[in-house]
């Protein structure tokens, strides 16, 4: 293809950005395909390299397209990306971050303004909201929420743009190819067949990995230099086998990119698309989707960054949570677009799969989706939490059922936690501390097998569960919390503590340790049924040592358990139809 000198532009434009200190020194000039760019140096007016910050946990969700109202497969995403979050606080990590927002670039959102004959920005508006809404209807925990169309996210854009051209990675061509504006991205006859659409039966191509409709386009614009960072991206693999997790995203992303890189077109025509950012100094070419998108996780993280202050608000980020259908866009662009600048790339990224009706994906084009304002209102927000973290698959997809949530809530919450809770309760008469104090002074009586079975499982689980958290599969970490739940529930059925009250003290004592640590553990997950759970068994509120992590240790606080209240924890689902 014929590479397209001048038309296209690019001027320095990022020396505004930051107030230098002193006079710019003399501008360099480099050569860009074609093209020469002013190339200035920059001073920050802020405090010198050698100062250094501790960088807080950083956690992102992608940014959510506001083309349509949320679906709960985004409340999937918001949920696993709180639990990492509210983790990271449990363990004590109190400036842990946690970062959320929406996607109001390109040109579905272009398009779905159209159709619905409303002006692009206040269609971005209204459908924002709705995802706010989710936000704090999902109780998420979320320190900042981010919009493309922010002007600070634009500047970082523009200014990231600039850093790209000015180190040569950036040039115009003309590009040919199969678009999909379902997808937003251009893909390679090898990715493209002809299908049939089962409602019209119209014959059209596809993306074969999404299954979306694609545009035989041709047009002139940016690329970058995508095909130069193979090697670079191999070795970083390589060196970094569980960089995507869970394993198999890791394999595929190795395979393909081993399979070659073709250089990526970064800009669209403004004739095409005008709702966007544009390309600095270039007002006849809008920057690419993804390409802004993904530099939100930079913006937040306060791109450009002064000198000295790289790491002060979280970046590299930690765990990047994403679907994986954009695994592609933050594991080879995203590092790629990262390398380019010589950026620290993030530390994770976790990857998980989809949630399907009828074992077909959700879909907001296909109107195959579940309302999550709907699921919340109906069954309650710590429930779908639970629900989604419990049955929701990483390494594939998961089936989405009322029904299955109806079941979920009566095995392990009504008749798990909610009735060993009561029925320990009821042993008890709703007065633990004489169990707790015995405990604390040694005079429980002696241990049966049983007993130290169950004090053995009991000890052992913390760190089980921190394991798994540690590894990012919080699922695997809250069916490890059910099953202390389920384990203590067969120890109770069991050692019968109803049968000799009088010498059941440490069975007694036991399982209030069951229903304290497993309260302890569950916070991230269920964070209102946790505090309920906790607040029932009086644990102190005043010091939140007694409800962190180290406090999920047997035996670690002999306090709690005077004047218990009495509360029904799960009661039984009133369900309309």
């Amino acid at each position: 293809m014929a590479t397209v000198r001048g038309g296209l532009r690019t001027v320095s434009w990022a020396s505004r950005l930051l107030v230098p200190r002193r006079p710019l020194a003399t501008c360099l000039s480099r050569r860009n395909g074609g093209q020469f760019f002013v190339v200035r140096p920059r001073c920050y007016a802020t405090a010198s390299s050698a100062e250094s910050f501790k960088k807080p946990y950083y956690v992102t969700t992608p940014i959510f397209y506001v083309n349509a109202a949320p679906h709960v497969g985004h409340f999937y995403t918001m949920v696993i990306g709180d639990i990492l979050k509210r983790w990271q606080v449990l363990l004590g990590h109190t400036d842990a971050q946690l970062l959320t927002g929406t996607d109001e670039h390109g040109m579905k959102i272009q398009q779905a303004a159209l159709a619905a004959g409303m002006d692009t920005q206040a269609f971005c508006d209204m459908n924002c909201r709705t995802f706010q809404e989710l936000a704090k209807a999902a109780n998420l925990s979320h320190d900042h929420f981010i919009r493309t169309t922010d002007a600070a996210h634009k500047e970082a854009v523009q200014y990231f743009w600039e850093m790209l051209s000015h180190r040569g990675y950036i040039y115009t061509d003309k590009h040919e190819g199969w678009y999909s504006v379902s997808d937003e991205t251009f893909y390679p006859q090898s990715q493209v067949q002809m299908a049939l659409d089962p409602s019209t039966g119209r014959k059209r191509m596809v993306s074969v990995e999404t299954g979306k409709e694609v545009e035989w386009s041709s047009e002139t614009n940016y690329h970058f230099r995508l095909s130069a960072f193979k090697d670079r991206l191999l070795k970083f693999y390589e060196e970094n086998g569980s960089w995507i997790k869970p394993n198999p995203y890791m394999a595929d992303v190795v395979k393909s990119v081993s399979s070659g890189l073709q250089d990526l077109s970064i800009s669209r025509p403004v004739e095409r698309l005008t709702w966007g950012i544009r390309v600095p100094g270039d007002d006849t070419q809008t920057i690419y989707v993804w390409l802004d998108a993904l530099i939100n996780y930079l913006t937040k993280a306060g791109y450009p960054f002064p000198p000295g202050h790289e790491n002060k608000h979280g970046w590299p980020a930690d765990v990047h949570v994403v679907g994986k259908d954009i695994v592609r866009f933050h594991c080879v662009y995203w590092p790629a677009f990262l390398m380019a600048l010589d950026l620290p790339l993030p530390r994770n990224v976790l990857t998980h799969g989809h949630w399907t009706m009828n074992r077909e994906k959700m879909s907001k084009s296909t109107g195959n989706v579940v309302n999550p304002f709907f699921a919340i209102d109906r069954f309650g927000v710590d429930t779908m939490r639970f629900f989604l973290a419990y049955q929701g698959a990483l390494a594939g997809d998961a089936d989405y059922d009322n029904e299955y949530i109806i079941r979920d809530y009566k095995k392990m919450l009504q008749w798990g936690i909610g009735n060993l809770m009561h029925r320990t309760m009821g042993c008890a008469k709703w007065n633990l501390r004489p169990f707790v104090a015995a405990a604390a002074i040694d005079e429980l009586p002696p241990a049966t097998a049983l007993d130290e079975e169950h004090q053995s499982m009991l000890e052992q689980s913390p760190t089980k569960v921190a394991e798994h958290m540690e590894n990012l599969n919080p699922r695997a970490a809250l069916r490890e919390i059910m099953t202390i739940i389920e384990k203590t529930n067969k120890y109770f059925h069991a050692a019968e503590p109803w049968s000799a009250p009088a010498e059941s003290q440490r069975i007694i004592y036991n399982v209030s340790e069951s229903l304290r640590i497993s309260g302890i553990l569950l916070q991230p997950f269920m964070p209102s049924k946790s505090q309920e759970l906790l607040d029932i068994l009086r644990v102190d509120t005043s010091d939140v040592s007694k409800r962190s992590f180290s406090a999920s240790k047997f035996g670690s606080d002999l306090d709690y358990g005077d004047k218990v209240k009495r509360k029904v924890l799960f009661p039984p689902l009133v369900i309309e139809e």
